[in-house]
């Protein structure tokens, strides 16, 4: 089949399944041939071999099952760095560089802050705050050793040596220690709504969080403020539909200047608090 003739009818089956198929049929050919998109256009005539074609309709077959192109790729951009991804770390979202950038305006340029990243799962937000901020120090936390792994991988490519990855559950493997600032993306979706099936090849721990969403956020606004110097600072990411609900919980352990931020599209989805009192 020619390379044309396998775009355009990888295209069609795609259809139902990508909001973007011509470009996910362009670049999981160019996968598959290990080429780059401009060999497309320049040479359009060329013949896939037989045992091409069965990798390439492999990888097509994954996407139109819904698996995400991230994990088909193995690597998704995020803060202009190309981060390995995988079926044990959710897919970074652009709406989590806005959580980066909030935490980037506290953090003076130079800086010698010890920062706490809660859930890292890819070490996204680690490696982005530890590459604009050499002078920091990064300490990233999670739960399941197969997201760590890939963390340290984004680390090591990366070349961060101020980067330090922690195995466990929340706050459990800092105990006892200080930081300036705490980030943290935990899951915030309800465990019954119906996006989760959208979502089924993603980590499903990485994503719901109790009946209302909530039970990560919880333990966050619990237990972050013993970690934090004196006016530190805790920033977490949110569904648009729970800023009240975060503002709240925040507030009853005693947070204080607490402030929503919205996202590009203009949702409420960053809450910003500053520790108040152990």
């Amino acid at each position: 089949m020619r390379l044309d003739a396998a775009i355009a009818d990888a295209t069609a089956r795609l259809s139902r399944s990508s909001d973007s198929p011509r470009l996910d049929a362009e670049i999981l050919l160019c996968r598959t041939i290990d080429m780059p998109r401009s060999y497309l256009f320049a040479h359009p005539e060329d013949v896939l071999d037989e045992m091409t074609l069965e990798r390439f309709e492999d990888v097509i077959a994954r996407r139109i099952s819904g698996e995400p192109m991230a994990y088909i790729m193995g690597v998704k951009e995020f803060w202009s760095h190309e981060l390995a991804v995988s079926p044990a770390t959710l897919v970074p979202r652009p709406e989590t560089e806005l959580l980066v950038d909030l935490a980037l305006r506290e953090i003076p340029r130079k800086a010698e802050w010890d920062v706490l990243d809660l859930g890292t799962g890819s070490g996204a937000i680690a490696v982005a705050i530890a590459s604009e901020r050499p002078m920091c120090r990064i300490t990233a936390v999670d739960v399941s050793e197969d997201a760590l792994a890939v963390a340290r991988e984004n680390v090591r490519k990366l070349s961060l040596g101020n980067v330090e990855l922690a195995h466990g559950s929340w706050t459990a493997p800092v105990q006892g220690q200080t930081f300036n600032i705490i980030v943290s993306n935990p899951p915030y979706v309800r465990s019954d709504d119906t996006a989760l099936l959208k979502l089924q090849h993603e980590p499903q721990s990485a994503l719901a969080a109790g009946i209302d969403g909530l039970d990560a956020i919880r333990i966050l606004a619990a237990d972050c403020g013993a970690l934090l110097a004196d006016d530190g600072i805790l920033l977490i990411e949110h569904g648009a539909e729970q800023k009240r609900d975060v503002a709240a919980l925040l507030g009853k352990h005693g947070w204080t200047d607490i402030c929503c931020h919205n996202d590009l599209a203009g949702q409420p989805r960053v809450t910003v608090a500053r520790r108040g009192g152990k």
